[in-house]
């Protein structure tokens, strides 16, 4: 069996990346492209800039807060649930510890 990941050329935002994934995870790769690609044009449509660590990064969160605030996942056959707490506080302490690194250059955009 060949253990050399193959890889996968994708476009985000216009730009071009070179992914390693397996031909199994091809279609799971190919389906956060889209998700990924989707939610940056939205946030960078809205909110009308095009840095794109900004909106990579606004976009990131989104999707992590649209995924922290969905119900709890019930694993099938075990009834356990995955606890967010902790994550959410990481996510929200990253956010707060972006903004605060991000808002200089908002300002610089005027």
């Amino acid at each position: 069996m060949n253990s050399e990941p193959n890889y996968l050329d994708v476009k985000i935002m216009g730009r071009e990346y070179r992914v390693a994934c397996t031909p199994k995870e091809r279609p799971s790769l190919l389906a956060a492209v889209d998700l990924v690609d989707g939610k940056m044009r939205e946030i960078a449509q809205k909110t009308k800039t095009t840095i794109a660590e900004r909106v990579a990064v606004m976009a990131a969160l989104n999707i992590a807060h649209e995924h922290l605030s969905a119900p709890p996942v019930v694993l099938t056959g075990t009834q356990e649930t995955v606890d967010t707490s902790e994550t959410r506080r990481r996510i929200l302490a990253m956010g707060a510890r972006l903004d605060s690194v991000l808002t200089p250059q908002q300002e610089l955009e005027f």
